[in-house]
């Protein structure tokens, strides 16, 4: 029977937790504690694993499993909302070649999904406001200027990040079709990284960088937003565990 070791945190007293499933990369269930968290996981797990059924991949979202906690981080700012500054162990592994295509490869159908999900909204339902707080506008900004932090992180900024996300942030183009320029050029430079970036440490701030952690990052992040977007729309539930479907406070 298939096991997932789980990584957690939490901040204070265990509350607003976000587990972490590093063996089906991006994949995260979240909760107001602990308890709501971990029990949210196996349906989150199950939805991971459908997304990528989906896609052609040989798995069996349906069959059964067990969990156990790895790790569980508790102390820290800003934690429980995805990225904890110390990180979790296989943060630090060194990617390796085949990993990276088959992060990338789940990468980009999370993205086929949300561009599908979001290309027929009209212009006036992206922009207006909702009473759950910011527009489809305002998230695809915000899942942008993410992914482009990632990016930097793993790879430095460089002239085609930096004119994409001028464009987007000038309104050159709709919001949807600049959110394609910018993960076209992610993906085309992420697959092309050398050995060495996918071993490299990067120091910045408190954290530590690596290739694995800012694919982990985009893929949880995306995939999050997928999900609340997802929930949002009211078109489909294929993307939603048993609980918790905006997918939790994400960033």
């Amino acid at each position: 029977m298939k096991k997932y070791d789980l990584y957690l945190e939490s901040g204070p007293k265990h509350r607003t937790t976000m587990v972490h499933v590093l063996d089906l990369l991006g994949c995260t269930a979240s909760g107001p504690t602990t308890e709501a968290a971990l029990a949210a996981t196996p349906g989150a797990i199950r939805a991971h694993l459908r997304l990528l059924q989906r896609h052609g991949e040989r798995v069996r979202p349906d069959t059964s499993f067990t969990t156990a906690v790895a790790a569980h981080v508790t102390e820290g700012s800003w934690i429980g909302y995805g990225d904890p500054a110390p990180g979790f162990p296989p943060d630090f592994e060194p990617l390796s070649a085949d990993e990276l295509r088959t992060h990338l490869r789940r990468l980009s159908w999370i993205h086929e999904d949300l561009l599908e999900l979001l290309g027929d909204v009209p212009a006036r339902r992206l922009t207006a406001k909702s009473a759950k707080g910011r527009s489809l506008a305002e998230i695809v900004s915000h899942i942008a200027e993410a992914h482009a932090a990632y990016l930097r992180y793993a790879a430095g900024n460089f002239t085609e990040l930096s004119d994409a996300m001028k464009a987007l942030r000038r309104g050159d183009t709709p919001p949807v079709e600049a959110l394609r320029r910018l993960w076209s050029v992610s993906h085309t430079r992420l697959d092309a990284m050398t050995e060495d970036e996918r071993a490299r440490r990067i120091p910045h701030g408190q954290a530590t960088w690596t290739a694995r952690r800012c694919l982990r990052r985009m893929l949880e992040h995306d995939w999050e937003h997928l999900r609340e977007i997802s929930a949002r729309l009211g078109t489909s539930t294929q993307y939603l565990g048993t609980t918790n479907p905006s997918g939790g406070p994400g960033g």
